[in-house]
């Protein structure tokens, strides 16, 4: 069992709206008694220090000294989550925004994230939270329970770790998970792939869905633009595909002359292909300037389109383009008849032509992903929201 701290749930909550600024409060009772919880995925070494063994960093630590991701730190000779139960904010979005566009299509997710991260990814488009050193960025406090009911309440058929890697807080997102559960809400877990066996077999048991961050396909990348290593990603899809039922799409961020190259896409829709399966959606994304790679241009449409046909001439059957306004990549198709089964403008659907388990109304054929009933519509509204 997780060494932690719960908190009891207070069952009367109400919901409030901010006229000025249009954000939804909801006042729960649940509170979270601590933000510093033990956790169990480290060892002692010989000479004093304490080794983390969460993710492949393998930070040692002496005593009070904080691992990579900031949260986790040497307490007491023990690693220590710090940031249990804070959270650098609450936003209801469109779940093909995470992007999930297999996975219960239309409907709605409860979105939050920490603070911290266990890459140091040089162009990270969230390095506001994800490298922010400061614990005023956590300045909302939820526990499992409350998170789990406010779900519940605003309609979302789902809740998504995001914003940073839920693997750097894996003790809170599994217990919020677990109470996701107990009132039929779906996990999502919005990752960059990047953490140890043992605890990655622990973390999946408790996700229903993923999109997994592959940021290129060269170690070279990986060590001077992440400073991780692709080998240890490629075992996260490897596992995901193999050894779990979780519904995974994958994300590259392409940036020009970094990881866009017709060769490096071409092997990495390879390995795809012969490792995963032509079904695995793929989603190429667009770059902007930001954080430390401030001199590279935006990714050109042109760009995605590009490797949208390298994919689909490798034969991926589902490949998508973001961040861009593309509705032909941004679509759906059928592989067997090639008609349209999905259209979406943005996070918007428009015409969609699947039965509710997610066969195509023209030929038959079932789709890949999760479907359960009439297509939802939530659109492209972006909720932000106050959990306390």
């Amino acid at each position: 069992m997780l060494m932690m701290s719960k908190s009891s749930t207070n069952t009367g909550e109400t919901n409030l709206v901010n006229s000025n600024t249009g954000q939804t409060n909801i006042a729960q009772g649940s509170l979270v008694k601590t933000s510093t919880v033990k956790t169990k995925y480290w060892h002692q070494l010989d000479d004093g220090r304490v080794q983390c063994d969460l993710c492949p960093r393998h930070c040692q630590l002496r005593e009070g000294k904080r691992g990579v991701c900031f949260v986790r730190q040497n307490i007491d000779n023990e690693i220590k989550l710090t940031s249990y139960g804070r959270s650098s904010g609450f936003c209801i979005d469109p779940i093909e925004k995470k992007p999930l566009n297999h996975f219960y299509p239309g409907s709605s997710v409860l979105s939050f994230g920490t603070a911290g991260c266990n890459l140091c990814c040089k162009f990270c488009q969230n390095w506001d939270i994800s490298k922010s050193r400061e614990f005023d960025t956590l300045g909302s406090k939820a526990s499992p329970e409350s998170l789990a009911a406010t779900a519940k309440r605003m309609g979302c058929r789902s809740i998504a770790f995001t914003y940073n890697d839920p693997v750097i807080f894996l003790e809170y997102a599994i217990d919020v998970a677990q109470a996701c559960h107990e009132l039929g809400i779906n996990s999502v877990a919005v990752t960059a792939g990047y953490i140890c066996p043992e605890p990655r077999v622990e973390f999946y048991r408790y996700m229903d869905a993923a999109n997994v961050d592959l940021k290129g396909f060269t170690q070279d990348f990986y060590h001077k633009i992440c400073s991780g290593n692709l080998s240890d990603v490629l075992d996260t899809l490897l596992y995901l595909k193999h050894e779990t039922q979780v519904w995974f799409e994958i994300t590259t961020l392409l940036i020009p002359d970094e990881n866009d190259s017709v060769k490096e896409l071409e092997q990495q829709t390879k390995w795809i292909a012969d490792n995963l399966g032509h079904d695995v959606p793929l989603h190429f994304s667009a770059f902007h300037p930001d954080f430390h790679m401030l001199d590279k241009p935006r990714t050109p449409a042109s760009t995605l389109m590009r490797a949208r046909e390298i994919a689909l001439a490798q034969g991926l059957n589902y490949v998508y383009t973001g961040n861009i306004h593309d509705t032909q990549g941004g679509s759906s198709y059928c592989p067997s008849c090639h008609k349209l089964v999905i259209n979406r403008d943005w996070y918007e659907l428009g015409e969609y032509h699947l039965n509710h388990s997610g066969k195509c109304q023209y030929c038959g054929t079932q789709i890949p992903g999760r479907f359960d009933g009439p297509c939802e519509h939530f659109g492209r509204n972006r909720i932000p929201i106050s959990i306390g």
